[in-house]
């Protein structure tokens, strides 16, 4: 009886290189993995009778749940490893307990998710489930201990998830987590063209460049993301463009700094927005992420402009994290507490009610009572209405990891003053009785309204009436809380539509193009066109297949590969035919 055999992939990191294929030719083509065979005991690791051979698995069937922490792009990252798994044929699902794969997408921003994430590692494992491993957690650090012998998907390498996949159903540990390039540059990451599947069918959120600048002494994400990559405006615009085609009605702008946006590439942010505002149909609104204060001081002008445009929501996030000057110095922030000051006196001036929110860290190492102080009379100056308050965590291999820590009780004080002082106010109590515009984009998390928001992105509860959804509509504001107004609709106000055409439906991937479509009801073979949009594979029952450009150019080798096996079988056994003839 022959040996049983264990196949084994060793890890492969820096796969791409400046001769892969360019950008555009790339996005699914699937290097052919050719898994290492090494011959084991065979009483001791035959396979057992319940338990078929890896070889034997047909991937493209099983469930897999999906779970993302984290910012923005992050979750975007999410929807595209969602879109194209399905869109091969594997059901997302979200129930974790039926799941025959977890696809963990973590964050490496503070201790408390990376430690969510070594738990759901953990609890996988015990539920006998198949593991991949994906965001910035493993980017950063892909050899932790708790890491070893798993799959893992780098942040720029999301395009390749399905093989990453595939190989870890077939039992094998495969690791990517190269960067792109063309021509020796960095690229701002995947194409953005990729299948994927909106957790909110509304709202799609673009990536408009990976990485940033700066190199605060905090932060683990630059270890993952790594320094400024743009996207092209072009192919942003068509991905806005794309988008509004499948019924989305609002934009939000992703990356680790937007205000960095174009830097690498010639171009800056407020280009960029002037563009994506051409293509915005009324009704559709456009939200810009997080930028930092020393990279929008240079478009002040250009960015009051735009936050006043009626398509573009009048909020900013900028993040002052301190504003001890001191601390900012430690921080490696390359800014002062008056440029912060300046940034949002100017727009506040130039953009009446515009919302500015914030990040503050509390208990940075070196950080005095003093400085201290000075952060809360910050707070009490602007009374940010939306503020978000981290106790500092050290985070391994970073430089503020090695710094003299604030003793912990002391942190813990400081993060509870700095929220009794945010608590103390209430920034939307003067808005009752205002009569306002709001676009309705989702459900509240108690289910009981739908989920509105103001021209300044202030959030405003609404009646769940399912003709609301999708759409802009005015309402009185009759009740105001913390972080929220409830308003009534006007009756006899004006309702805009965004949508161009039907919003998909909840779990719906994203990019498939009508050719696909048709195919795929009709069970026929697709075949893959010079332009083709978003070729992609599904598995019908009849064993027909959707064949994907790899697959396709590689069908033909893959047929003779197993062609020249049988007949090297045939020809062993007629030659020992013939010995034992004679």
């Amino acid at each position: 009886m022959p040996a049983a055999c264990e196949s084994v992939l060793e890890d492969i990191e820096d796969i791409v290189s400046a001769e892969d294929l360019k950008p555009h030719d790339r996005q699914f083509v699937r290097r052919n993995v050719f898994p290492k065979v090494r011959k084991r005991n065979s009483q001791k690791n035959a396979q057992t009778d319940d338990e078929p051979p890896s070889d034997s698995i047909i991937p493209g069937v099983q469930k897999i749940w999906i779970r993302t922490w984290g910012c923005s792009h992050n979750n975007s990252d999410g929807e595209y490893m969602a879109g194209q798994l399905a869109a091969y044929g594997y059901k997302i699902t979200d129930n974790s307990d039926e799941a025959d794969l977890w696809l963990l997408n973590s964050c490496t921003v503070k201790n408390p998710a990376e430690d969510h994430f070594r738990n759901s590692i953990k609890k996988a494992q015990e539920g006998k489930k198949k593991v991949v491993l994906a965001g910035c957690v493993p980017q950063a650090q892909p050899r932790q201990e708790y890491l070893k012998g798993l799959s893992i998907i780098g942040v720029q390498q999301i395009d390749r998830v399905v093989e990453v996949v595939e190989e870890t159903i077939k039992g094998h540990s495969v690791r990517l987590l190269g960067q792109k390039k063309d021509n020796g540059k960095r690229l701002g990451g995947a194409r953005l063209d990729l299948p994927k599947i909106r957790k909110n069918p509304l709202i799609e959120i673009i990536s408009i460049n990976t990485g940033c600048l700066n190199a605060c002494t905090y932060c683990k994400t630059k270890h993952a993301r790594g320094d400024l990559a743009s996207y092209p405006i072009e192919e942003l615009v068509d991905r806005a463009k794309q988008s509004f085609q499948e019924g989305v009605c609002e934009i939000w702008l992703t990356s680790e700094d937007t205000g960095a946006y174009g830097r690498d590439i010639g171009t800056d942010l407020p280009t960029l927005l002037w563009k994506l505002i051409e293509v915005i149909p009324e009704g559709a609104m456009l939200r810009l992420g997080m930028t930092n204060p020393p990279y929008i001081l240079e478009h002040l002008e250009e960015m009051a402009k735009i936050l006043n445009h009626p398509r573009v929501y009048a909020f900013l996030h900028i993040p002052v994290q301190s504003a001890s000057d001191s601390v900012l110095t430690d921080m490696k922030r390359e800014y002062c507490v008056a440029d912060f000051k300046q940034v949002v006196d100017f727009l506040k001036e130039k953009v009446p009610g515009i919302t500015i929110a914030t990040d503050i860290i509390c208990g940075f190492p070196g950080e005095t009572d003093e400085d201290f102080q000075e952060t809360m009379k910050l707070v009490e100056l602007y009374r940010f209405p939306s503020l978000f308050i981290n106790q500092f965590y050290p985070r391994p291999g970073t430089p503020a990891a090695k710094m003299p820590q604030v003793p912990a009780a002391v942190k813990k004080q400081r993060t509870k003053d700095l929220s009794q002082l945010f608590h103390s106010y209430n920034p939307y109590d003067h808005k009752v009785g205002e009569r306002q515009r709001v676009l309705v984009t989702e459900e509240s998390f108690d289910s009981n309204y739908y989920v509105a928001h103001n021209p300044f992105y202030e959030q405003v509860l609404v009646p769940k009436d399912p003709l609301l959804m999708g759409k802009m509509v005015e309402v009185n504001i009759y009740e105001a809380g913390k972080h929220f107004m409830k308003g009534q609709p006007i009756s006899d106000a004006r309702v805009h539509t965004a949508s161009i055409s039907r919003p998909l439906a909840k779990g719906e991937v994203s990019g498939l193009t009508e050719e696909f479509r048709r195919a795929a009801q009709n069970g026929t073979k697709w075949k893959a066109q010079p332009n083709a949009e978003i070729p992609v594979k599904t598995r019908l029952s009849s064993w027909m297949a959707l064949q994907l450009p790899w697959q396709q150019e590689g069908g033909g080798l893959k047929i003779l590969s197993v062609g020249l096996a049988l007949l090297a079988v045939l020809v062993v056994f007629y030659y020992r035919g013939m010995k034992t003839e004679l």
